[in-house]
């Protein structure tokens, strides 16, 4: 008996040894799991702005409620760490951990990006959101960055409904009016505008104002009537027209560095993930619901807020089509997403064209 006994020992010893060393490892993987992380996220506007600044003031917010013991973020206004442009180069090198933007920013590196951000006469949010989320919008978005060396992950974290599509300083009667005048346009609409002789530049939130009092530009896009209004155009520039054929839905992303993503817990992923999902209805109830009364007060201080001609509106388009099939010749990757995207939209409209009263 007495060598069955040893054994018997020795078989006892081995599994106490392995239970603790199972232990250790969980125990440690259970304090890799719950570890707070903090996250220093870099803004694109000032928090401050209505709107656009409150998006990621929110989403700040409530990722830290809900990550409370687990996730926590800091938001950094623009050229509080780093200026507003160069929020993507930042966080991919892994200088920041996050950035709140807009992908059309990143057009001087990505020629395609504004194409996740908005699009000239659509899709507007319901069918936007159903590519990103039904469709292939989200996959061909984190291809994007893949594809042109970014290590980042992106994330869909805020919407807003229509823009107005500029504010002038100067009543424009027809497309000529727009020949030489010098403009703030953001993405793919300051594509079409240059065919009519505009000359564009995009600006940053905090710069418009500036350059539009001091005449380095004549007039701007921006946002809403009452995001714009924060930031004081109505002042300098009288005429607002709509509508903002140029950005029908715009999308605001969340990048998140990709080996810091790759080190947080599957909550906290998820955290970062659904805080963006509420975000969206944050800023879409926001934009809608704030409109009308700023656009009465605009009427109150002597803004003229006109409305394109028909067929102005339609050669915006015509221009825009042309300049969208040009793309798709010149760029395979922006070829691709618009077939993708196409696509969709033809399938959808046999649903749109039949489901909603306008």
């Amino acid at each position: 008996m007495r060598p069955l006994y040893c054994f018997l020992l020795l078989i006892v010893g081995f599994i106490i040894a392995s239970c603790a060393k199972q232990s250790s490892n969980f125990s440690g993987l259970a304090e890799r799991i719950e570890k707070k992380r903090n996250l220093r996220v870099v803004c694109f506007a000032n928090i401050i702005t209505p709107i656009v600044g409150e998006m990621p003031a929110n989403l700040g917010e409530r990722i830290n409620t809900v990550g409370a013991g687990k996730l926590a973020v800091k938001l950094y206004n623009p050229d509080e760490l780093v200026g507003a442009m160069e929020i993507l180069d930042v966080v991919s090198e892994g200088k920041v951990d996050a950035g709140f933007g807009a992908a059309g920013f990143w057009a001087g590196n990505i020629p395609s990006s504004p194409i996740f951000s908005s699009i000239p006469f659509g899709p507007n949010a319901n069918e936007y959101l159903a590519w990103f989320y039904e469709g292939n919008g989200m996959k061909l978005y984190q291809e994007m960055y893949d594809s042109h060396g970014f290590n980042v992950k992106v994330l869909l974290a805020g919407m807003i409904p229509p823009e107005t599509s500029g504010w002038f300083t100067k009543e424009i009667n027809s497309l000529d009016d727009l020949e030489g005048l010098k403009m703030r346009f953001f993405g793919f609409g300051g594509e079409v505008m240059k065919q009519f002789g505009v000359a564009v530049r995009l600006l940053p939130p905090g710069e418009i104002y500036p350059a539009l009092e001091k005449g380095v530009i004549d007039a701007t896009e921006y946002a809403m009537p009452s995001i714009d209004e924060g930031l004081g155009f109505h002042k300098i520039a009288k005429y607002n027209y709509f509508p903002g054929w140029h950005q029908q839905a715009t999308t605001f992303e969340l990048i998140i560095n990709k080996d810091v993503w790759n080190s947080l817990s599957e909550s906290q992923q998820a955290i970062l993930e659904q805080a963006g999902r509420a975000n969206l209805v944050y800023g879409i109830a926001k934009g809608d619901g704030s409109q009308g009364p700023a656009m009465k007060r605009m009427a109150e201080r002597g803004v003229e807020q006109r409305t394109w001609p028909p067929q102005v509106v339609e050669a915006f388009k015509k221009t825009w089509e042309e300049l969208a099939a040009q793309k798709a010749e010149d760029d395979p990757f922006f070829k691709k997403v618009w077939e993708d995207l196409q696509q969709f939209r033809a399938e959808y409209k046999e649903w749109g064209d039949r489901a909603y009263i306008y």
